[in-house]
């Protein structure tokens, strides 16, 4: 596609379509987290990925990236990772005798940063100003990151041992956090049936992976998704919500505005790809959990009794009042 002034919504919601079809050559039984990514591209979020290892979670960014036509880095997280290794430094040039600025992986489209619970703190944090205001400041100088920058980070939930808590600071600048889950059966079958027929996960261009969009298309895409309608109703909706979170007796820590007005951004990319031109009550509880789920936390005698966010938050959507 070249021409993105002639494209209609339609067509613009059938590339997308597309792109879930090229991600499903290589990824089997993630549907839900190839939706998830899309619609953070659609609103430039970034996207946490949860899952046990062998789930697919790098594969499925590595897949998406193939399909989309952006600059892709990978970027391995590690005890011994510092700052300037994500965001980028000033070095040495004998040539010039001065000081120059070394870009970090930080400078592309869409940073797999696997891993990302394995670094300290510190490190983690070198993101907060990319992921937020997508750009880099070192030595005095502010440097912007591509129109197009998508951050999808992958951690372990079951594997702590030398891994460090993301802070609450890096956790709310994530759109969504989407659980990576194992296949069902019939997946799984599939899954199994694609490696005995000679399936290479390293050779994307041998499954058949090909580009569908680029960065024009995307760009005219998130413009039509922000111009989908919301009602005051919609809104007063939303604001319920988040303020039942606050009021809830098993929540330590509620949701923020940041994360309310995240949800609204969600919900309309949802009805955008979903073909409507307005946001209904549906698409909020749609994308409530994954956008949610992250930005709150449980009291400890909750924690003690075994429940879940998830449960709590979809108890919350069944005692607010749905506007008619």
């Amino acid at each position: 596609m070249t021409d993105t002034t002639a494209l209609t919504d339609e067509e613009l919601r059938a590339a997308l379509n597309r792109v879930r079809t090229e991600v499903g050559k290589a990824v089997v039984g993630q549907d839900g987290a190839v939706t998830g990514l899309i619609i953070a591209l659609l609103t430039r979020g970034h996207v946490l990925l949860e899952g046990v290892p062998g789930v697919a979670k790098t594969l499925l960014v590595r897949t998406l990236s193939r399909t989309l036509r952006l600059d892709t880095r990978r970027l391995q997280f590690t005890p011994d990772l510092m700052p300037g290794d994500v965001t980028g430094s000033l070095a040495y040039d004998p040539r010039s005798g001065e000081f120059a600025f070394r870009e970090g992986p930080v400078f592309t489209n869409i940073l797999l940063a696997d891993e990302i619970n394995r670094t300290p703190p510190k490190t983690q944090s070198a993101l907060l100003e990319a992921m937020e205001e997508r750009q880099v400041s070192a030595d005095g100088v502010t440097r912007p990151l591509p129109d197009t920058f998508l951050v999808a980070a992958t951690q372990n939930p079951i594997e702590y041992e030398g891994t460090y808590t993301l802070p609450e600071a890096q956790l709310d600048r994530f759109l969504l956090k989407l659980v990576l889950d194992v296949p069902e059966r019939d997946a799984e079958v599939s899954l199994l049936r694609r490696h005995a027929d000679g399936f290479d996960p390293h050779d994307l261009a041998a499954a058949g992976v090909q580009p569908v969009l680029g960065a024009a298309e995307l760009a005219a895409a998130r413009a039509a998704a922000s111009a989908v309608r919301v009602s005051d109703d919609v809104l007063a909706y939303v604001v319920d919500l988040a303020r039942a979170t606050r009021r809830s007796p098993s929540m330590r820590l509620g949701v923020s505005p940041r994360g309310a007005t995240g949800l609204l951004a969600a919900a309309k990319a949802w009805a955008w790809l979903t073909g409507y031109d307005s946001v209904t009550p549906d698409h909020v509880q749609a994308m409530l959990l994954p956008v949610w789920r992250h930005r709150v936390q449980l009291r400890p005698e909750a924690e003690l009794e075994g429940v879940s966010v998830d449960a709590v938050l979809r108890s919350i959507v069944q005692q607010v009042q749905v506007p008619l």
